[in-house]
């Protein structure tokens, strides 16, 4: 039974039966079942599949962003990232309309460019004059790319003008880049103070998080520097006086991949995969506070070197009801009003949690949903990565807006395992939050 509903009960010995009810059923089953009772949005198009091998190329879906046309928003696109098989531009109907492959590796020895995440920056001003640009993480090189947004330039909308001479984000030389803390997840703003615009970027393995600000090179390419770094806590102080640490390898930390801005007050939102969501100022300063926790935060668990996974202890029962690790995809949907929703990937259980957007009403929780199958045609969201919401319409196809998510485990017939990206009528996500 949902945590939420034993509270909101007014007689004490039905709650007193319900909660022994609740502890009677697996931890996993009482995530189902809250899962199950989510309403169902269903997807209106797919990619098509991208395969981690040989075969494939080793593409592997992660994270999307989704570029509005303003001259023509039914011909907008979906930026989104294939790790090593680099990025993926898609239009409306989710038909492939470029392939850009990642920088090969600096020598046999070290990796290849490896794309995680991807946002977007409109109207930056470079050398050649103001562009909107697709900023993508790139965790081999440990370096951020840039692209260049023509929508229709005939050899494709995306032309690369990263400066070469862009430094690594966090590490000092190519020993430490080989170690493979780099940059990881990746949020763009822009301070509408000062026009200055920036990409919030998290490190792989560590709490730590980067603020970059975006400089024009010559010859119309981009560099960045670090203005300054934040990290988030490791270790926990729970209710009982005991300290906690989320389970992982030796020497690993509790790392932030999910990142976004509101551009309306310059709050980032940085999702903590093991722990939850931080609220933070976007600049870095002040103090982080988690606004939800996992529900498996303060549950201890031991590292099994021969699995490669931790073994889960008892609950102490300190985490969260809405999430489950790991907290994924964080995106905005912003309403005409000024109001709208935090979005969250919650890939423990494959749904998605929405959040007020305001801090002032302490991003109260506002409900959730699911992306399932369409009538057999198009199969749901699983173990979501990444998801991008735009509620602006998008021509005839979408004219209340797209919300894309990541497909962690597509349905094939060839038995290879497989990901991709789902496209959702924002419409119908909005109908789902306000039933």
């Amino acid at each position: 039974m949902h945590r939420s509903v034993i509270v909101r009960s007014a007689v004490l010995t039905v709650v007193t039966a319900l909660a022994a009810a609740a502890l009677a059923v697996p931890a996993e089953a009482r995530h189902r079942v809250h899962a199950d009772a989510l309403p169902a949005v269903p997807p209106r198009a797919e990619t098509p599949p991208l395969h981690d091998d040989e075969e494939g190329g080793h593409a592997d879906a992660d994270d999307p962003a989704i570029w509005r046309n303003a001259a023509a928003p039914g011909r907008s696109l979906v930026v989104a990232t294939a790790k090593e098989g680099g990025l993926r531009v898609y239009d409306l109907d989710a038909r492939p309309v470029q392939s850009i492959a990642a920088p090969p590796a600096a020598g046999e020895d070290h990796a290849p460019g490896r794309f995680n995440n991807v946002d977007l920056v409109h109207g930056l001003r470079l050398s050649s004059g103001r562009a909107d640009l697709a900023v993508t993480s790139d965790r081999g090189h440990d370096r951020l790319r840039f692209y260049r947004i023509d929508r229709d330039r005939a050899s494709g909308p995306l032309t690369d003008v990263t400066d070469p001479l862009a430094p690594p984000v966090f590490s000092r030389d190519q020993d430490e880049i080989d170690d493979q803390r780099t940059a990881y997840g990746l949020a763009t703003w822009t301070d509408p103070a000062t026009g200055k615009a920036y990409a919030l970027v998290s490190r792989r393995e560590r709490t730590t998080v980067a603020l970059l600000e975006l400089l024009p090179a010559a010859g119309g390419r981009v560099t960045y520097r670090t203005v300054r770094t934040l990290d988030l806590p490791s270790s926990f102080r729970l209710p009982d006086g005991t300290s906690w640490s989320p389970c992982g390898e030796p020497g690993e930390l509790p790392q932030v991949e999910g990142m976004v801005v509101d551009p309306a007050n310059g709050v980032l939102y940085a999702g903590q995969e093991d722990v939850g969501i931080w609220r933070l100022r976007a600049d870095l300063t002040g103090t982080p506070k988690l606004i939800d926790k996992v529900r498996e935060y303060g549950v201890p668990g031991v590292y099994d070197e021969e699995t490669e996974e931790c073994a889960p202890g008892d609950d102490p029962g300190f985490g969260g009801t809405r999430i489950s690790a790991d907290v994924e995809g964080l995106t905005l949907l912003t309403e005409s009003d000024g109001d709208g929703y935090l979005l969250a990937s919650s890939q423990g259980d494959d749904t998605f949690a929405a959040y007020d957007r305001e801090p002032a009403d302490a991003n109260e929780y506002e409900g959730g949903f699911r992306v399932t199958a369409a009538n057999g045609a198009l199969d749901g969201s699983e173990e979501c990565d990444g998801a991008a919401a735009l509620n602006a319409p998008l021509g005839s196809k979408y004219p209340r807006g797209l919300l894309v998510v990541q497909d962690g485990h597509d349905t094939l017939g060839d038995g290879r395992d497989a990901t991709g990206f789902k496209f959702v009528d924002l419409g119908e996500v909005l109908d789902a939050l306000d039933d």
